[in-house]
């Protein structure tokens, strides 16, 4: 089960890595375009996320997936196609909302429009907060989940993804949301509210999946005939 295959003898990995990518760059859409208040607070801590967080959890699903079935190795190189991604989309939308406006469109208010709902996608201060969070969580996930496979000899399976994800989403939300507050993305007075709400939906969100996560897991092992160990000394992060 342990023999390594090239990535082209694999059925599944190029649409799990789709899946990945998809839901990274749409949620990062999603978390530009709105905040959601849920109308309600704990211990006087308004319930209140970006958008993005309803389905941002499924992408470290995935990417626990992608760590325990292919290993660390193939897990970072998905993890910077998303990066590469994240950076394109930021370009494109920075370069389209300097392009020049249709005369009608912008009498129509179509440039507030754009700049009020998709322009934080080409904002300096989402991106960073975007990429520092992205980046810093990805990986963090990934070690783990490689270095506790390790430790477990592939057992507790739960115990290894929700332990990871509680690191992972730890330094995922509280970069993203620090980095987006210090550059006036979010307002102080949601700084706790952010921190709070989305890392608790978030963890809630992997616990909940983890018999889907346990199904998909024993489905892909099957089906490639594969399930990596990774080696402690091949954890550096920088290469692809």
């Amino acid at each position: 089960m342990n023999k390594e295959k090239t990535p082209l003898t694999f059925k599944h990995l190029d649409l799990i890595s789709i899946i990945f990518v998809l839901v990274l760059v749409l949620s990062n859409f999603a978390s530009s375009a709105k905040l959601i208040d849920w109308g309600f607070s704990i211990a006087r801590i308004p319930i209140v996320f970006d958008a993005g967080t309803v389905f941002f959890p499924i992408a470290y699903v995935v990417g626990d997936i992608l760590t325990e079935v292919y290993g660390f190795k193939r897990a970072r190189r998905v993890i910077w196609i998303g990066f590469g991604a994240l950076v394109f989309s930021f370009l494109m939308f920075l370069l389209i909302r300097y392009l020049p406006g249709e005369t009608l469109w912008l009498k129509d208010g179509g440039q507030e429009a754009f700049d009020l709902i998709l322009g934080g996608l080409s904002s300096g201060g989402i991106v960073l907060a975007s990429l520092a969070g992205y980046l810093g969580g990805s990986f963090s996930n990934a070690m783990s989940m490689a270095i506790m496979k390790n430790r477990t000899q592939g057992k507790h399976l739960w115990l290894r993804t929700i332990s990871s994800t509680l690191l992972g989403e730890l330094l995922d939300t509280a970069l993203f949301v620090g980095v987006a507050t210090l550059t006036g993305v979010f307002s102080k007075d949601l700084f706790w509210s952010l921190i709070i709400t989305n890392y608790i939906f978030k963890v809630l969100v992997e616990v909940l999946c983890t018999p889907l996560t346990y199904w998909s897991v024993n489905k892909l092992k099957k089906s490639e005939g594969i399930d990596v160990f990774t080696d402690p000394k091949d954890l550096n992060p920088f290469a692809f």
